[in-house]
C-alpha cells in the first residue's frame, strides 16, 4: 500500500467545504489548510471565519490566511510543509505557478462546471442562467490561466427546470467531494492522464452583478424563467411596484399569449403574480417586499395587496 499523501487545501467558502471534509475522511493527512483572511459578513458586518476555517480549526488543523499568495515569507511555509499534492476549491483568487509548482504531484482544482464550459467565479449561477440542462464538476490539473489546465477528471450532473443557482450548488459542492476523493487516489496511482481542454468551445461565467436582477420584461417568458433562478439567492432578481420595490423568487412559464403589455400584472392572487413578458406569461410564486422576509405571494398580496393591470418596472 503506497504511503498516504501529505496535501495542502485552499479554499474559502461554503463550496468548498464538501471537498474539505471528503479528504479529511479519507486515507490521506491535510497537513494545512488555506483560506482567505477574515471578513465582515452579514447585515451586523461582524468579522467572522470563513466555512473552511471553521471545519479546519475544528479538526485541529493548521490555518494559513494569507493577504497575498505570493508573498515570499507564505511560499516558504508551504514549501517547508513539504506537500505532495495541493487542492484548491473555490478558494477565490489565481495561484502564482510558483506556488502550483511546489507541490511533488503539482495542484489539482475543483471547478463547478463542465470545463471548458463556464471557467471563471460564477459557473453555477451562469448554467442556470443560460438554461443549460446540465453541468458538473471538473477535476483539472492548474496552471497559471483562468481555469485553462488539463482535465483530470469529470462528472456530470443534469439541471431541474425549477433549479435554482443555491440548490444546484449544494448539489455540485457534494458531487465535488466525491469526484475529488476519486481524483486524488486515481493520482496516487498513477492512473489519471490528464488531457487538454477544447480552449476554442471556451465560456466564461463572471462574477455576478446587483444591477443584473433588474428584470427587464420584454424578454421572453423562458429568459426571464432562467435569469431569476440564475440569481437565487443572490443576488436576486427585483422590479419594482408603484415605487415599492420588490424581490422575486419560484417563477413558472404560462404558455399564454397576454394582452397586456410586458410588465403589466394580468392577475394577482393566492397562486402568485401572472406577469405578462415578451413572449407568454411569468407565474412568480414567491416575493419579498422590501424590508421583508421571503414569502409566498399569496401571503405577501393579504399584506401588501396589488392589483391586476398594475406595472413592474
Amino acid at each position: 500500500m503506497s504511503a498516504s499523501l501529505r496535501i495542502i487545501f485552499m479554499g474559502t467558502p461554503d463550496f468548498a467545504v464538501p471537498s474539505l471534509q471528503a479528504l479529511l475522511n479519507g486515507p490521506d493527512q491535510v497537513v494545512a489548510v488555506v483560506c482567505q483572511p477574515d471578513r465582515e459578513r452579514g447585515r451586523g458586518k461582524k468579522v467572522s471565519p470563513s466555512p473552511v476555517k471553521v471545519l479546519a480549526e475544528r479538526h485541529h488543523i493548521l490555518v494559513l490566511q494569507p493577504e497575498s499568495v505570493r508573498a515570499e515569507a507564505f511560499l516558504a511555509q508551504i514549501q517547508a510543509l513539504t506537500p505532495d499534492l495541493l487542492v484548491v476549491t473555490a478558494y477565490g483568487k489565481i495561484l502564482p505557478q510558483t506556488l502550483l509548482d511546489l507541490p511533488r504531484l503539482g495542484a489539482i482544482n475543483v471547478h463547478g462546471s463542465l470545463l471548458p464550459k463556464y471557467r471563471g467565479a460564477a459557473p453555477i449561477q451562469w448554467a442556470v442562467i443560460n438554461g443549460e440542462s446540465e453541468t458538473g464538476i471538473t477535476i483539472m490539473q492548474m496552471d497559471a490561466g483562468l481555469d485553462t489546465g488539463d482535465i483530470l477528471l469529470s462528472a456530470a450532473a443534469p439541471i431541474g427546470q425549477q433549479d435554482t443557482a443555491g440548490e444546484l450548488f449544494d448539489r455540485l459542492a457534494l458531487l465535488g467531494g466525491a469526484t475529488l476523493v476519486d481524483a486524488v487516489a486515481l493520482l496516487q496511482a498513477g492512473c489519471l492522464a490528464a488531457g487538454p481542454q477544447e480552449h476554442a468551445l471556451a465560456s466564461y461565467a463572471p462574477m455576478l452583478k446587483k444591477e443584473m436582477g433588474h428584470l427587464d420584461w420584454t424578454l421572453p417568458a423562458c429568459r426571464l424563467h432562467s435569469l431569476i433562478r440564475g440569481l437565487d439567492p443572490w443576488p436576486s432578481a427585483y422590479g419594482f411596484i408603484d415605487g415599492r420595490r420588490f424581490r422575486f423568487f419560484s417563477p413558472e412559464i404560462v404558455p399564454v399569449r397576454a394582452s397586456d403589455p410586458p410588465g403589466a400584472i394580468c392577475r394577482a392572487d393566492s397562486q402568485g403574480l401572472l406577469v405578462a413578458t415578451g413572449a407568454d406569461c411569468l407565474l412568480i410564486r414567491e416575493m419579498q417586499p422590501e424590508g421583508k422576509k421571503r414569502m409566498g405571494a399569496g401571503a405577501c398580496l393579504r399584506g401588501l395587496p396589488i392589483l391586476p393591470g398594475a406595472r413592474i418596472v
